[in-house]
């Protein structure tokens, strides 16, 4: 699979007749390896290790009712309250982040209101913070610490 701009993680990898599998912590199962999946896998880590984000308050393929469909959410946050708190979607490495993965991630948004949207391909990765009160969406120069977000949205 392909280096990415995350810190690197343990994964725990099986091949399962003709295909490659990679554990999933938060789902307690192997899943297919696939591109979008090597990306999710990191960033979760990401998310976990380095900027402090309770496993145990995500969820990943989080399914939800969009106009009278169902989708999944690649990955929802929670604050600790249980109320989500950020949409994570991802694209593979190969896909460029561009105006239609924002709209899927705001599509998404419409049915969980939620405060930050975070997209990333692996290689790159986008931010923003919307706040309802003002009407107003701004992108974050980094993705926050989870006591950065969790101290706004809690206290």
């Amino acid at each position: 699979m392909e280096t990415l701009n995350l810190p690197p993680i343990e994964a725990n990898i099986k091949e399962e007749g003709d295909k490659t599998m990679i554990f999933d912590s938060l789902r307690g199962r192997y899943v297919a390896l696939t591109p979008e999946e090597w990306v999710r896998q990191h960033f979760v880590g990401y998310l976990i290790n380095h900027l402090g984000y309770p496993s145990t308050l995500i969820a990943n393929e989080m399914g939800i009712e969009l106009n009278g469909m169902q989708r999944r959410c690649d990955t929802v946050v929670y604050n600790r309250e249980m109320s989500p708190l950020a949409i994570v979607e991802y694209k593979a490495p190969s896909v460029a982040v561009n105006r239609k993965t924002f709209e899927q991630a705001m599509a998404y948004n419409n049915v969980l209101r939620v405060p930050y949207i975070i997209i990333s391909n692996g290689l790159r990765h986008y931010c923003c913070h919307i706040d309802y009160q003002h009407m107003t969406a701004r992108f974050l120069p980094a993705i926050p610490q989870w006591q950065e977000i969790s101290n706004k949205l809690d206290a």
